[in-house]
């Protein structure tokens, strides 16, 4: 195991256990996919407590961990506006629309670490025409929100939105097609419209997760409405079989995010 899990799983399990000698919620920085396969893949036995993990969203990449006691786990309280994780939705919007650039994750990404943010302080950036929504720790909003005035050549301005009131239905573009089986390769070559070979080295390579889970075998079968998410190409979601051809083919749909 690398050093740098070995580190996140002592952090982990140091959170927990602070939740359980505590007797309060503790919470994780964003945790990446990767980072969130370590947590889910820890042993009950290691860790004192139950956990729940939110974003801002449904479908949220980046996410925190919320370690909950067991008093408040018994009660029953897993609803993640009770939880008050500790994270601020700001909104980006250029000073003037009509001159703003076309602005990418990596735009907006970029313009907030080279004011020093680490990544694991910031969560997924969303990108809705000429504005985003940034997820960021709530320590880090006001300060954000004075220091934070361009992005490439855009001018732009923040502001704080509500998390309680924010709502987000994610684009998506629907692909329908025939596949052999409902194998992970098979939607993976429908959905990004390359050769099974080419993305069964991105299983291989450890870049695709379903659920949130690392998946390294190529014969992983799929469930409906599973969330399928490939490092640096996007993620879709499976929605099911639509019909068999006559050769017993399978006619699936999948809804690719965009």
């Amino acid at each position: 195991m690398e050093k740098e899990e070995q580190l996140l799983e002592k952090r982990l399990i140091e959170l927990s256990m602070t939740a359980y000698h505590r007797d309060i919620i503790t919470y994780s920085d964003f945790l990446n996919l990767n980072e969130l396969n370590i947590l889910h893949s820890l042993p009950k036995d290691r860790l004192y407590t139950r956990y729940v993990t939110f974003g801002g969203y449904g479908t949220a990449e980046r996410q925190m961990a919320a370690f909950l006691p067991d008093a408040l786990y018994l009660r029953g309280i897993t609803d993640m506006e009770a939880l008050g994780f500790p994270f601020s939705v700001l909104s980006i919007e250029p000073l003037n629309e009509k001159y703003a650039e076309e602005l990418t994750h990596r735009d907006y990404l970029g313009a907030a670490l080279n004011l020093g943010i680490e990544r694991s302080r910031l969560g997924d950036i969303l990108i809705d025409g000429k504005k985003a929504i940034l997820f960021v720790e709530k320590g880090l909003s006001a300060w954000l929100q004075e220091e934070l005035a361009r992005v490439r050549h855009t001018s732009v301005m923040l502001r704080e939105e509500s998390l309680q009131d924010f709502h987000y239905t994610p684009r998506f573009e629907e692909i329908k097609g025939t596949v052999a089986s409902v194998r992970l390769d098979s939607l993976l070559s429908l959905a990004f419209s390359s050769s099974r070979t080419r993305l069964s080295g991105l299983i291989e390579g450890g870049k695709v997760f379903v659920n949130g889970k690392l998946m390294t075998t190529n014969s992983c079968q799929v469930k409906e409405e599973d969330i399928i998410s490939v490092r640096g190409m996007g993620k879709f979601q499976y929605k099911g079989v639509l019909s068999r051809t006559k050769k017993n083919r399978i006619f699936v749909i999948i809804h690719k995010y965009i």
